[in-house]
């Protein structure tokens, strides 16, 4: 992989070399790729599987509420991401298929002396599929320095939910917004171009996160973005609104420019109220989407 920046304010990391491990070196570059198809009975399918360290992929659940979809949970066998990784992960949906992948457990970014760290998700779902991307909590470790960007390309008549929660730190410990800098990048695109795109930029040492109009005196932020352009996207959001609005987060739901869905966003003081309003709100869509509701979290 490239060790280009992937972001103008990672640059001046990229030239920093890691002694213990090179970018690129085996270990630091992580892929997985993922491909759903449709059985002639009509269920869903785990038809192709490639994961290098640190992911790791046993085999798929049947335990979503709809009767076609499968479930990947991805592993890690490593104790987090660290200074000069880059991740790869492509995820594609094929023609009436339903999925739902996710993680094991929170990704964890270890602290670093030197260089930065990088995950590219790619996205796509075919024509009458749905993809449910929902990982566990991401925690900054003090010094981490992490960039993602997340792609999603459906074609018409496809449906996704992209779920993100962003833990500032080992809150336990009493560490808070300890972390060097952090970048998610979100963009949707359709048949005719981008529909919408999101993107968070934390740099606790130039701007206090906990500034009134950013966080405030919540901690951790968590984002649900439902894509569904073929949906009542106002009554959509009118709906979820109502279901985690008065929950134990802070949250609220709105509409995607151009039609193209609903974005949730929920703040709270620790990441288990944050994650459970937006699985409140990931029910509520997949009820609208689907006609079933989001399956109970499932480790084992």
């Amino acid at each position: 992989m490239a060790t280009d920046a992937p972001h103008p304010a990672f640059e001046g990391y990229a030239s920093e070399p890691v002694p213990q491990a090179a970018v690129g070196a085996p270990g630091k570059v992580g892929q997985l790729e993922l491909a759903f198809r449709v059985a002639a009975d009509g269920e869903s399918y785990l038809a192709r599987d490639l994961a290098r360290v640190p992911f790791h992929v046993s085999g798929t659940l049947d335990h979503d509420p709809h009767p076609d979809a499968t479930t990947v949970f991805v592993q890690s066998p490593t104790g987090g991401i660290a200074q000069g990784d880059r991740h790869t992960v492509e995820i594609t949906v094929g023609t009436d298929a339903v999925a739902s992948v996710t993680t094991q457990s929170a990704t964890k970014v270890l602290s670093m002396k030197c260089n930065y760290a990088a995950a590219d998700v790619s996205l796509s779902v075919a024509a009458g599929g749905h993809l449910d991307y929902v990982p566990e909590p991401t925690i900054l470790n003090p010094d981490a320095r992490y960039c993602q960007d997340v792609t999603l390309d459906l074609d018409a008549g496809a449906s996704a939910i992209v779920g993100d929660v962003v833990v500032p730190g080992r809150l336990a410990r009493g560490e808070r917004f300890d972390f060097e800098r952090f970048v998610s990048r979100f963009e949707v695109r359709g048949e005719d171009g981008l529909l919408a795109a999101d993107a968070t930029h934390l740099d606790p040492a130039d701007g206090d996160p906990t500034a009134p109009g950013v966080l405030g005196e919540c901690a951790v932020y968590g984002t649900l973005y439902v894509l569904a352009p073929d949906e009542d996207c106002e009554s959509l959001a009118d709906e979820i609104h109502g279901r985690v609005a008065g929950g134990p987060a802070t949250a609220g739901a709105t509409t995607l420019p151009n039609d193209a869905g609903v974005v949730v966003r929920a703040l709270g003081h620790e990441s288990e109220p944050v994650t459970e309003t937006l699985h409140a709100a990931r029910d509520e869509s997949r009820q609208a989407v689907l006609g079933v509701p989001a399956p109970e979290v499932r480790k084992n």
